[in-house]
Protein backbone atom coordinates (compact mmCIF):
# COMPACT_ATOMS: atom_id res chain seq x y z
CA UNK A 1 0.00 0.00 0.00
CA UNK A 2 1.17 3.34 -1.31
CA UNK A 3 0.43 5.13 2.01
CA UNK A 4 1.55 8.57 1.60
CA UNK A 5 0.02 8.46 -2.13
CA UNK A 6 -3.48 6.93 -0.93
CA UNK A 7 -3.55 9.88 1.97
CA UNK A 8 -2.76 12.03 -0.45
CA UNK A 9 -5.54 11.22 -2.46
CA UNK A 10 -8.03 10.60 0.17
CA UNK A 11 -7.57 13.29 2.48
CA UNK A 12 -5.87 16.19 0.69
CA UNK A 13 -8.26 18.50 2.60
CA UNK A 14 -6.70 18.48 5.75
CA UNK A 15 -6.85 15.86 8.83
CA UNK A 16 -7.53 16.55 12.34
CA UNK A 17 -4.75 15.66 15.50
CA UNK A 18 -3.79 12.16 13.34
CA UNK A 19 -4.94 10.10 11.00
CA UNK A 20 -5.60 6.14 11.97
CA UNK A 21 -5.31 4.33 8.48
CA UNK A 22 -5.65 0.64 8.69
CA UNK A 23 -2.85 -0.74 6.79
CA UNK A 24 -3.68 -3.29 3.60
CA UNK A 25 -2.89 -6.29 5.66
CA UNK A 26 -6.23 -5.67 7.63
CA UNK A 27 -8.18 -4.40 4.68
CA UNK A 28 -6.72 -7.76 2.82
CA UNK A 29 -7.74 -9.97 5.87
CA UNK A 30 -11.50 -8.02 5.55
CA UNK A 31 -11.81 -9.15 1.54
CA UNK A 32 -9.18 -11.05 0.25
CA UNK A 33 -10.64 -11.52 -2.80
CA UNK A 34 -10.84 -8.26 -3.76
CA UNK A 35 -8.23 -6.27 -1.57
CA UNK A 36 -4.44 -7.17 -2.73
CA UNK A 37 -2.38 -4.73 -1.26
CA UNK A 38 -2.03 -1.81 -3.68
CA UNK A 39 -3.86 1.59 -4.15
CA UNK A 40 -4.96 0.91 -7.49
CA UNK A 41 -6.53 -2.19 -6.49
CA UNK A 42 -8.45 -1.00 -3.22
CA UNK A 43 -12.13 -0.64 -4.69
CA UNK A 44 -13.69 1.31 -1.83
CA UNK A 45 -12.66 2.62 1.67
CA UNK A 46 -15.32 3.06 4.54
CA UNK A 47 -14.92 6.17 6.78
CA UNK A 48 -17.40 7.63 9.56
CA UNK A 49 -19.04 10.49 10.24
CA UNK A 50 -21.20 11.72 13.17
CA UNK A 51 -24.25 13.62 11.48
CA UNK A 52 -26.04 13.33 8.23
CA UNK A 53 -24.41 16.13 5.55
CA UNK A 54 -27.37 19.40 5.91
CA UNK A 55 -27.06 20.50 2.01
CA UNK A 56 -24.99 19.48 -1.01
CA UNK A 57 -25.10 23.01 -2.42
CA UNK A 58 -21.36 23.81 -1.75
CA UNK A 59 -21.93 27.59 -1.58
CA UNK A 60 -24.68 26.81 1.03
CA UNK A 61 -22.87 24.53 3.21
CA UNK A 62 -22.64 26.18 6.83
CA UNK A 63 -21.30 22.99 8.93
CA UNK A 64 -17.62 20.37 9.41
CA UNK A 65 -17.20 17.43 8.28
CA UNK A 66 -19.48 18.06 4.66
CA UNK A 67 -18.84 16.43 1.37
CA UNK A 68 -17.29 19.50 -0.46
CA UNK A 69 -13.71 18.16 0.01
CA UNK A 70 -14.88 15.23 -2.33
CA UNK A 71 -17.07 16.91 -4.52
CA UNK A 72 -15.79 19.96 -5.52
CA UNK A 73 -12.49 21.67 -6.44
CA UNK A 74 -11.42 25.84 -6.76
CA UNK A 75 -8.85 27.24 -8.53
CA UNK A 76 -6.15 26.85 -5.57
CA UNK A 77 -5.68 24.21 -2.72
CA UNK A 78 -3.66 24.27 -0.28
CA UNK A 79 -1.38 21.31 1.09
CA UNK A 80 -2.82 20.12 4.42
CA UNK A 81 0.64 19.22 5.64
CA UNK A 82 2.90 22.74 4.34
CA UNK A 83 0.09 24.47 4.14
CA UNK A 84 1.77 25.57 0.73
CA UNK A 85 -1.15 26.92 -2.41
CA UNK A 86 -1.26 24.82 -4.83
CA UNK A 87 -2.69 24.98 -8.67
CA UNK A 88 -5.88 22.94 -9.13
CA UNK A 89 -8.74 23.88 -10.81
CA UNK A 90 -6.04 26.92 -12.64
CA UNK A 91 -2.77 25.38 -13.49
CA UNK A 92 -1.16 29.23 -13.13
CA UNK A 93 -1.41 32.63 -11.85
CA UNK A 94 -0.03 36.06 -12.12
CA UNK A 95 -0.10 38.89 -9.70
CA UNK A 96 1.09 42.56 -11.47
CA UNK A 97 3.52 44.63 -9.82
CA UNK A 98 0.81 46.36 -7.51
CA UNK A 99 -0.58 42.90 -6.71
CA UNK A 100 -3.98 44.40 -7.44
CA UNK A 101 -4.54 42.53 -10.84
CA UNK A 102 -4.61 38.51 -10.56
CA UNK A 103 -4.69 36.48 -13.61
CA UNK A 104 -5.65 33.19 -13.41
CA UNK A 105 -6.05 30.36 -16.33
CA UNK A 106 -7.67 26.85 -16.15
CA UNK A 107 -6.30 24.24 -17.30
CA UNK A 108 -6.78 23.14 -20.59
CA UNK A 109 -9.90 20.45 -21.03
CA UNK A 110 -11.75 20.55 -17.54
CA UNK A 111 -14.93 18.53 -17.39
CA UNK A 112 -17.38 18.92 -15.19
CA UNK A 113 -18.93 15.21 -13.63
CA UNK A 114 -21.66 15.44 -16.46
CA UNK A 115 -19.09 15.73 -19.24
CA UNK A 116 -19.95 19.23 -19.73
CA UNK A 117 -17.06 22.08 -20.41
CA UNK A 118 -15.91 23.59 -17.47
CA UNK A 119 -14.88 27.25 -18.51
CA UNK A 120 -14.25 31.07 -17.04
CA UNK A 121 -17.90 31.00 -17.25
CA UNK A 122 -18.36 28.95 -14.42
CA UNK A 123 -15.87 30.93 -12.36
CA UNK A 124 -17.15 34.57 -13.20
CA UNK A 125 -20.82 32.96 -12.21
CA UNK A 126 -19.36 31.45 -9.23
CA UNK A 127 -18.09 34.41 -7.86
CA UNK A 128 -19.95 37.47 -9.46
CA UNK A 129 -23.72 35.70 -9.23
CA UNK A 130 -23.36 33.68 -5.91
CA UNK A 131 -20.90 34.62 -3.57
CA UNK A 132 -20.82 38.58 -4.16
CA UNK A 133 -24.78 38.37 -4.61
CA UNK A 134 -25.89 39.81 -1.62
CA UNK A 135 -29.43 37.35 -1.83
CA UNK A 136 -27.07 34.38 -1.40
CA UNK A 137 -26.80 33.34 2.25
CA UNK A 138 -23.28 32.11 2.17
CA UNK A 139 -20.36 32.20 4.62
CA UNK A 140 -17.96 32.51 2.07
CA UNK A 141 -18.59 36.20 0.81
CA UNK A 142 -16.86 37.98 4.19
CA UNK A 143 -13.18 36.13 3.10
CA UNK A 144 -13.44 38.54 0.17
CA UNK A 145 -14.57 42.04 1.64
CA UNK A 146 -11.09 43.59 1.06
CA UNK A 147 -9.83 46.53 3.45
CA UNK A 148 -11.92 49.49 5.05
CA UNK A 149 -14.18 49.59 2.87
CA UNK A 150 -15.29 45.79 2.77
CA UNK A 151 -15.07 46.13 -1.36
CA UNK A 152 -14.85 43.08 -3.26
CA UNK A 153 -12.43 42.10 -5.86
CA UNK A 154 -13.62 42.55 -9.58
CA UNK A 155 -13.79 39.59 -11.42
CA UNK A 156 -14.34 39.52 -15.23
CA UNK A 157 -13.62 36.87 -18.07
CA UNK A 158 -10.89 37.60 -20.29
CA UNK A 159 -11.05 34.34 -22.48
CA UNK A 160 -12.93 30.68 -22.24
CA UNK A 161 -9.34 29.75 -20.13
CA UNK A 162 -8.45 33.05 -18.24
CA UNK A 163 -10.35 35.21 -15.63
CA UNK A 164 -9.40 38.79 -14.04
CA UNK A 165 -9.34 39.64 -10.41
CA UNK A 166 -9.16 43.29 -9.85
CA UNK A 167 -8.43 44.91 -5.91
CA UNK A 168 -9.65 47.63 -4.33
CA UNK A 169 -5.75 47.09 -2.22
CA UNK A 170 -3.37 44.25 -2.11
CA UNK A 171 -5.20 41.33 -0.15
CA UNK A 172 -2.86 38.62 1.50
CA UNK A 173 -5.00 35.77 2.06
CA UNK A 174 -6.75 36.40 -1.44
CA UNK A 175 -5.19 33.81 -2.92
CA UNK A 176 -5.71 31.12 -0.17
CA UNK A 177 -9.26 31.99 -0.42
CA UNK A 178 -9.50 31.20 -3.55
CA UNK A 179 -9.60 27.64 -2.78
CA UNK A 180 -13.36 28.01 -2.49
CA UNK A 181 -15.62 25.52 -4.64
CA UNK A 182 -16.59 26.73 -8.13
CA UNK A 183 -19.55 25.44 -9.45
CA UNK A 184 -21.70 24.98 -12.98
CA UNK A 185 -23.32 28.19 -14.42
CA UNK A 186 -24.97 25.69 -16.88
CA UNK A 187 -26.97 23.73 -13.86
CA UNK A 188 -27.63 26.83 -11.80
CA UNK A 189 -27.67 29.81 -13.35
CA UNK A 190 -31.48 29.44 -14.09
CA UNK A 191 -31.90 29.03 -10.50
CA UNK A 192 -30.64 32.17 -9.31
CA UNK A 193 -32.22 34.13 -11.92
CA UNK A 194 -35.55 32.68 -10.79
CA UNK A 195 -37.80 33.74 -7.77
CA UNK A 196 -40.10 31.80 -5.13
CA UNK A 197 -43.20 32.13 -3.72
CA UNK A 198 -41.06 34.57 -1.50
CA UNK A 199 -39.61 36.50 -4.25
CA UNK A 200 -36.26 35.01 -3.38
CA UNK A 201 -33.78 33.32 -5.93
CA UNK A 202 -34.58 29.69 -6.19
CA UNK A 203 -30.83 28.64 -5.93
CA UNK A 204 -31.41 28.99 -2.28
CA UNK A 205 -33.25 25.59 -1.88
CA UNK A 206 -31.31 24.12 -4.85
CA UNK A 207 -29.17 20.84 -4.44
CA UNK A 208 -30.78 20.02 -0.71
CA UNK A 209 -30.57 16.64 0.58
CA UNK A 210 -32.73 15.10 -1.67
CA UNK A 211 -31.92 15.90 -4.41
CA UNK A 212 -31.69 12.71 -6.42
CA UNK A 213 -27.41 12.53 -6.48
CA UNK A 214 -27.09 12.00 -9.71
CA UNK A 215 -28.81 15.52 -10.51
CA UNK A 216 -25.69 17.17 -8.94
CA UNK A 217 -23.06 18.14 -11.00
CA UNK A 218 -19.27 18.36 -9.37
CA UNK A 219 -15.50 18.86 -10.54
CA UNK A 220 -13.49 17.38 -7.97
CA UNK A 221 -12.61 13.47 -7.17
CA UNK A 222 -15.86 12.22 -6.09
CA UNK A 223 -19.33 12.46 -7.73
CA UNK A 224 -22.51 11.69 -5.07
CA UNK A 225 -23.80 8.06 -6.07
CA UNK A 226 -26.17 7.28 -2.84
CA UNK A 227 -27.50 9.16 0.09
CA UNK A 228 -29.44 7.15 3.03
CA UNK A 229 -30.37 9.06 5.87
CA UNK A 230 -29.02 8.15 9.13
CA UNK A 231 -26.73 5.57 7.54
CA UNK A 232 -24.68 6.21 4.87
CA UNK A 233 -23.31 8.40 1.84
CA UNK A 234 -20.94 6.95 -1.01
CA UNK A 235 -19.52 8.76 -3.11
CA UNK A 236 -18.30 7.47 -6.89
CA UNK A 237 -14.54 8.66 -8.43
CA UNK A 238 -15.53 11.83 -11.25
CA UNK A 239 -14.74 10.01 -14.66
CA UNK A 240 -13.74 13.19 -16.16
CA UNK A 241 -11.27 14.60 -13.19
CA UNK A 242 -8.51 16.43 -14.38
CA UNK A 243 -5.68 15.21 -12.15
CA UNK A 244 -3.17 12.07 -13.44
CA UNK A 245 -0.44 10.57 -11.89
CA UNK A 246 3.11 10.95 -13.10
CA UNK A 247 2.32 7.34 -14.93
CA UNK A 248 -0.70 9.43 -16.47
CA UNK A 249 -3.06 7.06 -14.46
CA UNK A 250 -6.64 8.56 -13.59
CA UNK A 251 -6.27 9.83 -10.10
CA UNK A 252 -7.91 9.11 -7.50
CA UNK A 253 -6.98 5.47 -7.60
CA UNK A 254 -9.94 4.39 -4.86
CA UNK A 255 -13.22 3.38 -7.04
CA UNK A 256 -15.76 4.98 -4.38
CA UNK A 257 -15.49 5.98 -0.61
CA UNK A 258 -18.66 5.37 1.65
CA UNK A 259 -19.38 7.72 4.52
CA UNK A 260 -20.61 5.50 8.02
CA UNK A 261 -23.24 7.85 9.73
CA UNK A 262 -22.49 7.12 13.52
CA UNK A 263 -24.34 7.99 16.19
CA UNK A 264 -20.72 9.30 18.16
CA UNK A 265 -17.10 9.12 18.42
CA UNK A 266 -17.28 6.26 20.67
CA UNK A 267 -19.19 4.00 18.01
CA UNK A 268 -16.55 5.45 15.52
CA UNK A 269 -13.76 4.15 17.62
CA UNK A 270 -15.61 0.89 18.25
CA UNK A 271 -16.04 0.39 14.20
CA UNK A 272 -12.42 0.93 14.08
CA UNK A 273 -11.37 -1.60 16.24
CA UNK A 274 -13.17 -3.88 15.01
CA UNK A 275 -12.49 -3.47 10.62
CA UNK A 276 -15.62 -1.87 9.81
CA UNK A 277 -14.27 1.19 9.00
CA UNK A 278 -10.72 2.02 7.66
CA UNK A 279 -9.81 5.38 8.67
CA UNK A 280 -10.29 7.39 11.74
CA UNK A 281 -10.09 10.86 12.89
CA UNK A 282 -7.93 10.48 16.29
CA UNK A 283 -9.20 12.65 18.93
CA UNK A 284 -6.74 13.11 22.01
CA UNK A 285 -8.36 10.98 24.14
CA UNK A 286 -8.16 7.90 22.12
CA UNK A 287 -4.55 8.33 20.69
CA UNK A 288 -2.85 6.59 23.92
CA UNK A 289 -5.05 3.62 23.68
CA UNK A 290 -4.57 3.39 19.83
CA UNK A 291 -1.27 3.98 19.88
CA UNK A 292 -0.39 0.83 22.29
CA UNK A 293 -2.66 -1.07 19.72
CA UNK A 294 -0.89 0.37 16.78
CA UNK A 295 1.61 -2.40 15.77
CA UNK A 296 -0.73 -5.08 17.38
CA UNK A 297 -3.77 -4.40 15.33
CA UNK A 298 -1.56 -3.83 12.05
CA UNK A 299 -2.73 -0.31 11.40
CA UNK A 300 -1.07 2.91 11.77
CA UNK A 301 -1.41 6.62 13.21
CA UNK A 302 -0.23 9.35 10.69
CA UNK A 303 0.41 12.79 12.62
CA UNK A 304 -1.37 15.71 10.09
CA UNK A 305 -0.13 18.41 12.28
CA UNK A 306 -1.83 21.32 13.43
CA UNK A 307 -4.78 22.29 12.10
CA UNK A 308 -6.95 25.96 12.38
CA UNK A 309 -10.70 26.50 13.16
CA UNK A 310 -13.02 29.23 14.61
CA UNK A 311 -14.29 29.72 17.43
CA UNK A 312 -17.82 31.51 18.11
CA UNK A 313 -20.35 32.75 20.54
CA UNK A 314 -24.08 33.13 18.95
CA UNK A 315 -26.82 35.38 20.34
CA UNK A 316 -30.76 34.07 20.41
CA UNK A 317 -32.02 37.39 18.95
CA UNK A 318 -35.77 36.15 18.18
CA UNK A 319 -38.13 38.27 19.11
CA UNK A 320 -40.72 35.62 19.11
CA UNK A 321 -42.92 33.86 22.08
CA UNK A 322 -44.35 30.21 22.76
CA UNK A 323 -47.09 29.68 25.61
CA UNK A 324 -47.50 33.36 25.65
CA UNK A 325 -43.75 33.95 26.87
CA UNK A 326 -41.19 35.48 25.02
CA UNK A 327 -38.31 32.95 24.24
CA UNK A 328 -35.60 35.39 25.03
CA UNK A 329 -36.58 37.69 28.09
CA UNK A 330 -37.05 41.32 27.00
CA UNK A 331 -34.71 42.76 28.77
CA UNK A 332 -32.10 40.64 27.51
CA UNK A 333 -33.32 40.86 23.61
CA UNK A 334 -32.76 44.76 24.45
CA UNK A 335 -29.11 44.20 24.46
CA UNK A 336 -28.41 43.14 20.75
CA UNK A 337 -31.83 44.84 19.26
CA UNK A 338 -31.76 48.39 20.17
CA UNK A 339 -27.70 48.56 18.85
Amino acid sequence: MKFSKFVANIWHRGSKLALALLSAVTLSACNPAVLQGTATEVPQVVQGIISDPKTFNAILSQESPNVFGYTYEGLVRQNPITAKIKPSLAESWKFSEDNLRIVFTLREGLKWSNGEPLTADDVVFTYNDLIFNKEIPTNVRDSFRIGDSGKFPNVRKLDKRRIEFTLPEPFAPFLANTSVAIMPAHALRESVEKRDAEGKPVFISKWGVDTPPDEIIVNGRYKLESYSTSERVKFRRNPYYWEEDEQGNQLPYIDSVVWAILKNQDTSLLRFRSGDLDSLGVSPEYFSLLKREEKRANFRIYNGGPDYGTSFISFNLNKGSRNGKPLVPPEKSRWFNTL
